[in-house]
């Protein structure tokens, strides 16, 4: 991640704010009128500085070797940026390793999806554009026990206990995951719900799955 631009307000420049972060960024600042910065930023209230920064993002070889965790997600076609965002700081909060992208998912550099990830997909490794056919590929350094996300028949999530590693696989907001993801996968994971109750949304039922399987490995080590 590499700063590349600094924009701040004159108000701004003068506040003891400014003097205290100002001397700790590489490069110098560029003062820019006030209502030129708000319609740079998509943001309700600019608080009188931008950063422009290049943030890279490559598919799964630029992952390399992956953080050695219990568990890795892997999002398929997830449209909304929100979402991905919460996923992602989801994702970070129960110890995912990395986070994993197909093609069609919403950017991760997305505005909304880095709000909503509340700097989580700052510091993950992310890896975007991946095809289901490539998660078996040797470029993962650690043989993963794949897991899909649905809605009803796979086993329940109380009553699962998996394999570590675990890739854990969950679709789109509205088809969910494919058939073709859904049989190359080592098992499906249902989390029971009411039967009044189609679906979770997907940031909801990851979550759900990822703090259940926190608290097993958590009993298991005592």
């Amino acid at each position: 991640m590499k700063l590349e631009l600094v924009l701040a307000t004159p108000a701004f420049l003068g506040s003891a704010e400014a003097h205290s972060l100002l001397p700790r960024l590489s490069g110098s600042v560029t003062e820019i009128d006030e209502q030129i910065l708000e319609e740079l930023c998509d943001a309700d209230s600019p608080k009188g500085i931008l950063g422009v920064v290049r943030l890279p993002r490559t598919g799964l070889g630029g992952l390399q070797a992956l953080p050695d965790r219990d568990v890795y997600l892997y999002a398929y076609r997830i449209q909304d940026p929100g979402n991905l965002g919460a996923l992602a700081r989801t994702g970070e909060a129960f110890g995912s390793g990395a986070l994993i992208l197909s093609p069609d998912t919403v950017h991760p550099n997305h505005p909304r999806a880095l709000r909503a990830s509340a700097g989580s997909l700052l510091r993950m490794p992310v890896a975007v554009g991946v095809e289901p056919a490539e998660l078996s590929s040797s470029t993962l350094s650690r043989k993963l026990t794949s897991v899909a996300l649905v809605p009803r028949g796979g086993t329940r999530l109380d009553q699962f206990r998996p394999d570590y590693p675990l890739l854990l696989m969950v679709g789109s907001e509205g088809a969910g995951l494919p058939e073709t993801i859904l049989d190359q996968a080592d098992s499906l994971l249902t989390i029971p719900t009411s039967e009044s109750v189609e679906s979770l949304n997907v940031t909801v039922a990851a979550s759900v799955v990822l703090w259940q399987l926190q608290r097993q490995r958590a009993e298991i080590s005592r």
